[in-house]
């Protein structure tokens, strides 16, 4: 990873930092620690973070989905991604693809912003993000 390098942060890695009972969790806390020593520039988008929110108020407990909320807040540089009708038009592109079996709706809208913004790495888990050539971290 490059310093400085812009990588969009997907729900599973939010996930797996806020749930200390995660079995990703220690690998998610070594991959924010390489982003945190290589200064990367964080993105995550408003989509992921209505899906994140939602799964831990529904997985864990409403106080660890607001805490973790909150701390988007406190995380200096994050940018957050809004998603408009057109990408989410142009997201339905991934799903006629027959290598992406059980695509989200989200991923494939993070595949568009991501795109359209040049990111080219991302801190996930998810091995769709690999299938479409983004380069993973966690």
């Amino acid at each position: 990873m490059k310093f400085g390098e812009a990588v969009f942060v997907d729900s599973g890695a939010w996930i797996a930092l806020a749930i200390v009972r995660d079995p990703l969790h220690a690998r998610a806390l070594d991959a924010w620690a390489q982003l945190a020593e290589q200064r990367a520039r964080l993105h995550t988008s408003v989509p992921v973070v209505l899906e994140t929110f939602t799964f831990l108020e529904r997985n864990a407990r409403r106080d660890v989905a607001l805490t973790w909320k909150d701390s988007l807040e406190h995380l200096d540089g994050l940018r957050m991604l809004d998603c408009a009708a057109a990408d989410m038009r142009e997201a339905w592109r991934f799903f006629e693809r027959k290598d992406l079996h059980k695509l989200s709706a989200v991923d494939a809208t993070s595949f568009v912003l991501m795109t359209k913004r040049g990111i080219r790495t991302a801190f996930a888990f998810d091995h769709h993000f690999a299938s479409v050539g983004f380069r993973l971290i966690g």
